[in-house]
């Protein structure tokens, strides 16, 4: 008997949600315990499938979360090219939005990322995505620099941008949103 073009779809669908019920428990699990590496029986039991499923699916734990960060990369570098250029209060306000979804994660994968090979290809990846961002955001301030010059103002953008100045404003002094916010603008201004 031919299987028919629903019953294919309803698999396929079926398939997708397991797969991604998979990959929404090893974002789960890293951020529960970022320097503890899961076992494939942990992500199954915090997926509600069998180890065989995450096997069968990614090959085991390294796929799974190498699946799962960049699931969450490409969610990440979605939201931070909504920034458009030029645009100080939008981008910051982007960034901080940015910051108090993920930024305590990266963190954590920042504390991880020298003892985890995968961990520290993703903050690797991360920096790039943060240094495309900081180029495109401030490209009008970077235009006119050149060599040396180039290089230093958007090392100094990329670091007031940075998740650590977050921390600081935000976990560490106890800041708000929108304290956070006026306080990057502030050290943001004169650089541009």
């Amino acid at each position: 008997m031919k299987s028919r073009p629903y019953e294919m779809r309803a698999r396929a669908d079926s398939a997708a949600v397991t797969a991604e019920r998979i990959l929404d428990a090893v974002e789960r699990l890293f951020f529960a315990e970022p320097g503890r590496e899961p076992t494939v029986a942990a992500i199954a039991a915090e997926a509600e499938v069998s180890a065989q499923t995450v096997i069968r699916r990614f090959g085991g734990r390294d796929g799974a979360e190498a699946a799962a960060f960049a699931r969450a990369a490409g969610r990440i570098e979605a939201h931070r090219a909504e920034s458009p250029p030029g645009d100080l209060r939008a981008a910051v306000a982007n960034l901080v939005e940015h910051y108090e979804s993920v930024g305590d994660g990266v963190l954590r994968m920042l504390a991880d990322e020298h003892r985890r090979p995968l961990v520290g290809e993703v903050v690797a990846a991360g920096r790039r995505v943060h240094e495309r961002w900081c180029s495109r955001v401030f490209a009008a301030t970077l235009a006119p620099l050149r060599g040396g010059a180039r290089a230093r103002r958007l090392a100094q953008l990329m670091a007031v941008c940075d998740v650590y100045v977050w921390k600081v404003l935000r976990r560490d002094r106890g800041l708000s949103t929108a304290h956070v916010e006026l306080a990057l603008r502030e050290m943001l201004a004169p650089l541009i």
